[in-house]
């Protein structure tokens, strides 16, 4: 039986903290604007998906509700912050 939580999961995969995994699972959670998908949930598509390297969160939210995994809605995408050199 796997007793390890969700968060210390995200963390062995991604070779993380396990607080950086929380916070990983608060945002994915916080890309939706309602309901919240359950961490367990979030795990198990990653998992599913075989996604080895960490993607930004609102990236994980937004495959969820395309594949119907979690189809509730989203809030907007964050910002992308551009340096002075690119502009």
């Amino acid at each position: 039986m796997d007793t390890l939580k969700p968060y210390q999961r995200i963390a062995s995969r991604f070779q993380i903290s396990q607080e950086s995994a929380k916070y990983f699972l608060g945002r994915v959670q916080k890309s939706f604007k309602k309901d919240k998908p359950p961490h367990g949930l979030i795990l198990e598509f990653i998992e599913a998906q075989g996604i080895e390297h960490q993607p930004e969160p609102y990236d994980i939210a937004a495959l969820m509700n395309e594949s119907g995994i979690w189809d509730r809605a989203l809030n907007s995408p964050p910002p992308v912050l551009v340096d002075d050199e690119e502009v």
